[in-house]
């Protein structure tokens, strides 16, 4: 049984109620369509770092950012009517870069890749984003009716050769 600690329980609390604060209580306007991605308190409750992404260039980002560092004592105060906490913790609003960082991380691993296997990797995903259905042996087609009595008879069937994916069933 996974053994929870206390601060991963606060942190969700604290992301869910400031999600809610900012997008129905929250009125600066450079806030936005801000999104709650993560919170992360210190051990002892006193800090917590928001992290927030958002649609949009950089600039605007950093506009949201700004917008909710002003409005933090206004969002500390609301969540202070709302957690059952001894202190709110301070809150410190960051930009999450997650996203960002993957996908330079992605980029870096396609260039190092040999020319024969980037232009691969490059249609596979083309592909794949495409939304064309791959007509490989062992894709389903969506058009094709299942008779429920060939499922019957499958599930019935006791062959089992030992060949992956069969199931062995036990003999009493």
């Amino acid at each position: 049984m996974p053994k929870f600690r206390r601060t991963d329980r606060i942190n969700e609390q604290l992301k869910q109620e400031i999600s809610l604060i900012v997008r129905d209580e929250v009125r600066d306007p450079r806030v936005g369509l801000a999104t709650i991605t993560a919170v992360v308190t210190s051990p002892e409750l006193d800090h917590a770092k928001v992290y927030v992404t958002s649609l949009g260039d950089e600039t605007e980002r950093e506009e949201i950012i700004e917008g909710l560092r002003s409005a933090a004592p206004f969002v500390r105060k609301q969540l202070s009517g709302r957690l059952h906490m001894r202190r709110v913790p301070e809150l410190h609003f960051e930009a999450d870069r997650v996203m960002a960082e993957a996908l330079r991380i992605e980029e870096l691993l396609r260039q190092a890749l040999p020319p024969e296997l980037r232009n691969q990797s490059a249609d596979a995903e083309d592909s794949a984003g495409a939304g064309d259905s791959v007509d490989d042996d062992d894709s389903i087609d969506m058009d094709d009716s299942i008779d429920p009595a060939d499922v019957d008879d499958a599930v019935d069937s006791d062959d089992t050769d030992g060949a992956p994916g069969s199931v062995e069933r036990e003999k009493e």
